[in-house]
């Protein structure tokens, strides 16, 4: 058994911070029934990546929609939406991640939902807050990562702004939500009272930033200084970042110069003595590490460096991560098939109960799939 088995979830939210919410709740054990409007749906059916579709549909939405039912709700209808509410009183859980203001003129905000189920264990997300004057704005990743700060940390000084390369405030969000909703939930069971769970995006990735927040607060508001080259981390000394070697590339982590410079045979490094110097003499450290890492191959460097326990690694593609037995150990890649018998390889949940993993073989719903069989389960 599961451990959310028998908690019901209904799922308004669209695109990916709420579904990512919702997939971990699926994941482990609770039933999500997938809302959707007419007309097109969830409008990440058709997000493409690299122009991928499984099946018809996007492989984004193919991939955080798995394990899943989808109903088709046309809420501003009278009886559909009278249907849909009687549903929302037998929930559990309710998810929804619309614009301010749009959750009202539906008639499924907060007040609304708890007026009919008292216990519901409401969460939202949004871009911005609900409130101030970027509460309207559209809750879309990259632009959130833009106005966050953290595209300043990332690549070298002169390289201006980078943003992560995958939709990180959408997945911090949905699993700040997922916090939210499990403390809801346990809250419930001691006091039988449901609770309003909001999140938005911005806050989930300052407090991803907790770090540099908290630096920058406590160091005279100093602005972040990427390094010139090989920059992995802008709070942290040499040597840590990035290398490219003779064939390839490998990541160091902290760790002393001084033994760094005498375990691959670089003099620079070996003259500065002074961890202070690590910092303040970072690009010049940096330059000659780089210089000379490039003189070798990455598994040369390797076999020097993990004997005497220098934190480092290889730099994988996914090529060669795939192949690794440090990959196949951990068996993340699971095969999940839908109701028209189409199957895909996607990941599986990452957290374990008593050593064991969390699959389920089921992908994702077409559009309104189980609309008929829904409602004939719970209203009749």
């Amino acid at each position: 058994m599961k451990p959310l088995q028998d908690i019901l979830v209904i799922d308004f939210s669209q695109y990916l911070s709420g579904p990512a919410a919702s997939l971990k709740l699926a994941d482990m054990g609770a039933r999500v029934i997938k809302v959707e409007q007419p007309n097109g749906g969830d409008p990440c059916r058709d997000l493409l990546m690299a122009n991928v579709r499984l099946d018809g549909t996007s492989s984004m939405f193919s991939a955080i929609n798995r394990n899943k039912e989808s109903i088709v709700v046309d809420l501003k209808n009278a009886d559909e939406k009278a249907r849909i509410m009687q549903l929302i009183a037998k929930a559990d859980v309710l998810i929804q991640n619309f614009r301010p203001g749009v959750p009202e003129r539906l008639g499924i905000d907060y007040e609304s939902v708890k007026a009919i189920n008292p216990g519901i264990v409401y969460g939202t997300i949004s871009g911005y807050s609900i409130e101030g004057p970027w509460a309207k704005r559209p809750g879309q990743d990259l632009l959130v990562q833009a106005v966050s700060g953290v595209t300043l940390l990332s690549g070298n000084a002169n390289k201006g702004p980078v943003p992560l390369g995958i939709a990180v405030a959408d997945l911090m969000a949905g699993a700040h939500l997922v916090q939210g909703i499990l403390a809801g939930l346990v809250q419930k069971s001691i006091t039988g009272e449901g609770c309003k769970v909001s999140v938005n995006m911005l806050e989930s990735m300052l407090d991803l930033q907790f770090e540099a927040v908290t630096l920058f607060h406590n160091d005279g508001g100093q602005p972040v200084q990427r390094t010139a080259s090989n920059n992995a981390q802008p709070f942290l000394g040499a040597p840590y970042g990035v290398y490219q070697t003779a064939d390839g590339f490998m990541a160091l982590a902290m760790g002393s110069v001084t033994k760094l410079g005498e375990l691959i045979g670089c003099k620079t490094l070996t003259e500065y003595a002074d961890p202070a110097s690590w910092f303040t003499s970072r690009d010049v450290l940096k330059q000659a590490l780089a210089d000379h890492l490039k003189t070798n191959s990455t598994a040369h460097w390797l076999s020097i460096l993990e004997p005497a326990d220098f934190w480092c690694a290889e730099v994988m593609d996914w090529d060669t991560l795939i192949e690794h037995d440090g990959f196949k150990v951990i068996e993340m890649l699971q095969d999940v098939t839908t109701n028209s018998g189409f199957t895909y390889q996607t990941t599986r949940c990452p957290i374990r109960f008593d050593g064991k993993t969390l699959t389920s073989p089921v992908g994702f719903p077409k559009m309104g799939e189980h609309t008929v069989s829904v409602f004939n389960e719970f209203l009749n």
